[in-house]
């Protein structure tokens, strides 16, 4: 099913996001954080996976979106829609519903799914776009990248099935 023209404006920062994550040598993931207030849709903040270029641990795609995001009360996360380009993690799922961000837009979830039905039983609303460019950002990465894809999710690189990694 094709998603909005509003989400996919949106959609499309976070994979704007994640070339720019890929350019500096690090993992193709992006997002972006939008309010959706009385006053019409408002971009928060974008971020991207930065593991590689900052030497990180966390600064996964969505958390670099929310870090950039800065300090905010709890009711403007809980009128937001996250946008990123791969399904989230289990840590950045978590941040998610830590901060009761109702809305996830994700871009693809064949390369990885972690937490899906996890967000969904914690009463979020996901919308998959199945979308091209991040499939192949993703499957780009996965095969010029390998070390680096495996690092990101925790695991070694001769776990990697075939290139592809779900439900890590």
């Amino acid at each position: 099913m094709p998603i909005s023209a509003e989400d996919r404006t949106y959609l499309d920062l976070a994979i704007e996001q994640a070339r720019l994550g890929w350019e500096e040598g690090g993992v193709p993931i992006g997002a972006a954080l939008v309010r959706h207030g009385a006053n019409g849709p408002e971009v928060l903040a974008v971020g991207r996976n930065r593991r590689v270029q900052m030497g990180s641990v966390i600064r996964h795609g969505e958390t670099d979106c929310l870090e950039n995001a800065g300090r905010l009360p709890a009711s403007v996360y809980r009128e937001c829609t996250l946008y990123t380009t791969l399904s989230p993690c289990t840590m950045c799922a978590g941040t998610a519903i830590l901060y009761e961000i109702p809305r996830i837009v994700i871009g693809e979830h064949r390369s990885f799914e972690a937490s899906e039905s996890w967000l969904a039983s914690n009463g979020a609303e996901l919308v998959i776009a199945d979308d091209e460019t991040c499939i192949g950002l993703m499957d780009r990465m996965m095969r010029e990248r390998p070390e680096i894809w495996a690092e990101d999710i925790g695991i070694e690189t001769d776990e990697l099935s075939g290139g592809v990694r779900a439900g890590a």
